[in-house]
This record gives structure tokens, sequence and C-alpha cells, in this order.
């Protein structure tokens, strides 16, 4: 194997901690001695281990010899005395003679100096490698260390001539059960999920993922419901959507995702807060323009002043396909 291919392995170990990690990046790693001999690690639980940790205590359970081996990252080594102390120190103290990382942390804890005090010790650093693809799998996280916000997931469902609901507000179900099962994958990578008060009044929707293996967000309702709501418990906010982005930001939310409907999806599209949009387009026709639009209110006045993304993926889900487009503006 080459070194593209232990990265590889590295990015798959990570995806496989993505829900139970934050508000700490889903890192994976990979060990190789000089014998040949690999050990895998992936970020544990907050309070756990990190990645690296995981990698070199397998390692030393089989008794290998760490001394001259390489050690594959997805994440920069932490330098620093958090819950768990400093990866590079532990690398070092390995005696580990390379180590190959996709991308600097850009946490102010760590933005490079994992990587001095790795150079420092003598150990070849070389970062770069597979970067596209750990950029796109820890994006919420990387969001969150530059902005201080939340990564935005907008989801909707929609019939093929734009509709997210019939006449008499009926919604549920335009889409089929695996695009179900997708959304509440989303939901179970979210810290966060918000939605309308009236969405709540009229679908008295849960909000968990009972149809996924994987924890359920926290519930926030813009506005105010029942006791008695399905969403309960849940947190009601009545302040602005950047406020709430901000709350949530300081709080160490990663990732958020909207799911409200047509009022609350035009709130967030035109305060321009959405990263990325996830639809979920269902081969059937409402037949009319009587029913409710992706989004409510006024549109753009000219074609000029449409909104465009960039469509990064399409795929079949069931008999629905899932696009997602992502916001070039944020």
């Amino acid at each position: 194997m080459n070194d593209t291919n232990y990265m590889m392995q590295a990015i798959e170990v990570a995806a496989s901690v993505r829900m139970r990690t934050s508000p700490n990046p889903w890192v994976g790693c990979v060990i190789v001695t000089t014998d040949g001999q690999t050990f895998t690690g992936a970020t544990e639980a907050p309070g756990g281990r990190h990645a690296e940790i995981v990698a070199l205590e397998a390692a030393r359970s089989a008794n290998a010899q760490l001394e001259g081996a390489t050690v594959y990252t997805t994440l920069e080594p932490c330098n620093h005395q958090g819950r768990t102390g400093p990866c590079t120190e532990a690398l070092i103290n390995a005696q580990v003679a390379r180590v190959v990382s996709a991308i600097t942390d850009p946490d102010s804890q760590v933005g490079g100096q994992g990587f001095q005090a790795l150079s420092n010790a003598g150990i070849n650093v070389e970062i770069g490698l597979c970067a596209d693809l750990v950029n796109e799998q820890l994006r919420p996280y990387l969001h969150h260390r530059t902005t201080g916000r939340p990564f935005v997931i907008l989801k909707m469902a929609t019939t093929l001539d734009g509709q997210t609901a019939a006449t008499d507000g009926t919604s549920q179900w335009i889409t089929g059960e695996h695009a179900r099962v997708a959304s509440h994958q989303l939901r179970a990578e979210s810290d966060a999920i918000v939605v309308g008060a009236r969405t709540v009044r009229t679908d008295n929707p849960s909000l968990t993922t009972r149809l996924v293996d994987g924890p359920s967000p926290q519930r926030i309702v813009l506005g105010s419901v029942a006791p008695d709501a399905q969403v309960q418990p849940c947190r009601e906010w009545k302040l602005s959507l950047s406020e709430l982005l901000d709350s949530l930001g300081q709080e160490g939310v990663l990732q958020v995702m909207v799911e409200g409907g047509a009022t609350v999806a035009a709130s967030f599209h035109r305060e321009n807060l959405v990263n990325r949009y996830v639809m979920y387009v269902a081969p059937a026709f409402m037949g009319g323009d009587d029913g409710t639009s992706l989004f409510a209110g006024p549109g753009a006045a000219s074609i000029k002043e449409m909104w465009r993304g960039s469509i990064t993926s399409t795929r079949l889900v069931g008999t629905d396909i899932e696009i997602v487009i992502d916001n070039n503006s944020r």
C-alpha cells in the first residue's frame, strides 16, 4: 500500500465516528510500523482519547515496535493540554519517524503548532495528502472554527413542480422511506435541528433519529409550542436567526439542520445563512400553483437577481433524487 491508500483508510476510520465526537472533530489515524504492521484509531467521545492515542495504544497492546513508524492522520495532531494530553508529545515519545497529515487544524489552540512541535523533534512532517477529501469530511468543524458559527444545512422535500405541501397544508409524505432515512441520517450528524412553530402545530413532529442508529439533535423551535407537543423537550427561540447561530456557535454546536416549512426556509435563505441545501425531489406533481412552494414570500424580481449555488452531488435515494447544493457566497 502507498501513502494515499493509508490516508484513505484513515478517512474511513474517521467516518465511522462521525456522530460521536462533536464538538471535537472526527479524526482517523493509521500507524504503519517499519515491519509493515498497521494499527488504526479514531477520536472517541468528548473526554476520551484522540485518534493518534487510540492507534498508539493499539500498537503497544500488540507489542509492536513504534520507533521509526509512519503515522497517517486526517487532521493536525494537537499540541495542547485539554481534557486529554497533547498528541504531539505522545508521538514524539513513541519515536515515530514520519507524520503524514491531510490538513492543518484551524483551531486557535493548534493552528500549525502541532506540526511545528513534531518538526522541532526531528520528525518528518508532510501536509496535504487527500486534503480535498478531508476538508469536505470535516467541513462543519472547519467552518465552526473559522467563523464561530455552526455549519447550516437546509433540508427540504419537494415535488417536481416545486411544492412542499398540498393546499390543505398536508406534507407527509412527499418523499419515500429511503429519503426519510437519509434525512434522519442528516439529523444524527447534526448537533441541533431548527423548525418553525407553525410546522410543529401542523405536523407535530418529534424530530428524532428513530429511523437510524444515531443521536437525536437538540431541538429548537422558532416561537412557542404547547407543553405536550412531541418536539418537547425543546428550546424556544424568539430572537433573530443571526443571534441564534451566534449562541449555538458559542456552545460548540458544529452543525445545524433547518427542517422548517416555507417561511423558516425563506428566512434562512434570504438572510444568506444557509451553507448547504439538501433537496429531496420526489417523482410527483401537485399539478397546480395553489400548494406551498419551497420558499414563502416574493422571489427574485428578475433573472439577474436569481440566487445560484453549486450542485456538489446528486444520487438516487429509493425512488427520489437527493440534490446537494452549496452556497458559494458562504
